[in-house]
């Protein structure tokens, strides 16, 4: 066994003996971030997203998918059918969030959860809910006179949230091309790949950093103002929008054949690691130049999933070679430094930030860092066991 293999095979262990024992103690709540003693802070899966005191913004728990993610790839790596029973235990939890039409991240849940679990036992109860998921996904479809984008924030009779997207929707777009896949209705693929469109243009800078989110005119669908709730200051770059971005551009890539969406994320994934430069981890905002400043593992596990992704999609075997060696560094790098081996911390990669400015998990393990650096070892240990190669079409 190559010594990256190694590394890797040791990490999904470290999942495996994590979330045995944390399913004893966690109840029907769900892990978000760890706290300062190593332990998971934990939240219903009934919490939605929604305006709390009238305006501030409360994402809710967009984590509970990516658990049963999490056992479903301990499942696969280990054979144990005790992490598939519960798997499915508490997909029935997570369940009721199909139908939540406050928020894009039921995208997060459903990808996460829904989607492998069918792939694993062709239970079309879970396809089910996948789909029920997507229709809600696809009805958050802003139309406007200079293209079509998906609001992230709110119920769509809310004209704050109607007006708004996010870069981590990109992310959240490839339950919608699944959708389309599964069902034969390209409605689902064109919703997402108009997202994908508008997305790019009004969310890159001249320099090919990124706005956190954009306001548009819903009329026009011009580009009102560019900010952010998680980096620095509205022009900053934040670094774990990045990932979300070059994920959701490969997926639209490989699902319409348009080799310009895989320019783009190469585009936009070079810049990131020229900001990176020898760092296996970037700070939570690339402008943030303080010699202490806050670190985010959580972007690179994201970055590292969704440069395989650009990888698998190349059809020059340089070209695939360099973007595998990129995504190879970064989760060598994450296993030998940022892996927690200890059982006193109980998340997978230590020194995540989840959200600095509103002071959530600023030097923890998080939810879907966790997840992320799992998808893209199982991708290289087992693959086309967990999730669906985009090895076609090549370009």
């Amino acid at each position: 066994m190559s010594a990256p293999m190694a590394q890797f095979t040791e990490a999904l262990d470290v999942l495996c003996r994590k979330v045995a024992a944390d399913e004893t103690a966690i109840g029907t709540q769900f892990p978000y971030v760890t706290l300062a003693d190593g332990s998971w802070d934990l939240m219903p899966v009934s919490h939605s997203a929604g305006y709390r005191e009238g305006k501030n913004w409360d994402h809710g728990n967009w984590f509970c998918g990516f658990w049963v993610g999490l056992l479903v790839a301990a499942y696969l790596h280990s054979r144990d059918e005790k992490f598939l029973r519960l798997a499915e235990d508490r997909m029935v939890l997570v369940t009721e969030r199909a139908d939540d039409g406050n928020t894009h991240d039921i995208g997060f849940i459903f990808i996460s959860s829904a989607l492998p679990l069918y792939r694993v036992t062709g239970n079309a109860r879970w396809r089910g809910v996948g789909i029920r998921a997507a229709d809600r996904l696809r009805s958050r479809l802003v139309v406007t006179r200079s293209g079509s984008y998906i609001s992230s924030w709110g119920p769509m009779s809310d004209p704050r949230g109607r007006a708004s997207s996010a870069i981590d929707t990109m992310a959240n777009i490839p339950l919608l091309y699944w959708a389309a896949k599964e069902t034969g209705d390209a409605s689902y693929a064109l919703a997402a790949e108009a997202h994908a469109r508008m997305t790019d243009k009004s969310f890159t800078r001249s320099d090919q950093t990124l706005y956190h989110a954009v306001e548009y005119d819903t009329a026009s669908g011009n580009r009102l103002r560019g900010y952010t709730f998680q980096g620095q200051s509205d022009e900053s770059s934040w670094s774990r929008g990045t990932g979300w971005d070059v994920y959701g551009l490969a997926a639209t890539a490989a699902a319409t054949g348009d080799a310009s969406y895989l320019r783009r994320a190469e585009t936009v994934a070079m810049k990131w690691l020229s900001q990176l430069g020898d760092a296996v981890v970037p700070p939570w905002d690339f402008d943030d130049r303080s010699a202490d400043a806050t670190r985010d593992s959580a972007a690179s596990a994201i970055m590292a999933a969704a440069l395989l992704d650009v990888a698998d999609l190349q059809a020059e075997d340089t070209r695939r070679q360099r973007w595998l060696d990129e995504a190879t560094r970064l989760l060598e790098g994450l296993c030998a430094h940022f892996l927690a081996r200890d059982d006193v911390h109980r998340g997978l990669l230590r020194h995540a930030c989840y959200s600095r400015p509103h002071g959530v998990g600023e030097d923890s393990a998080v939810m879907f860092g966790d997840y992320f650096f799992v998808e893209a070892l199982m991708r290289v240990v087992s693959p086309n066991s967990f999730i669906e190669s985009k090895r076609a079409p090549q370009f």
